[in-house]
């Protein structure tokens, strides 16, 4: 682990979590550059008509991008 890293990661694996841009699951963390770097999959919005062509989107964001726990109330 990075020794210049004090604190524990803000958010946990499979927290819903959104951000600039979407909605997302926490897949992964790791620390990088005195932060915590996340990749988070993406939900997924309505199937199109034409079907789909790959499998969800995984962003990779650094802590300060994630805004904050996702609520449904």
């Amino acid at each position: 682990m990075n020794k210049a890293l004090s604190r524990l990661p803000r958010y946990a694996k499979n927290q819903l979590v959104f951000f600039l841009g979407g909605v997302g699951k926490i897949k992964n963390f790791r620390p990088d550059s005195n932060t915590w770097n996340y990749a988070i999959e993406m939900e997924m919005g309505p199937e199109p008509k034409f079907g789909r062509i790959g499998n969800e989107t995984t962003i990779l964001l650094h802590e300060s991008d994630i805004q904050g726990l996702f609520s449904s109330t």
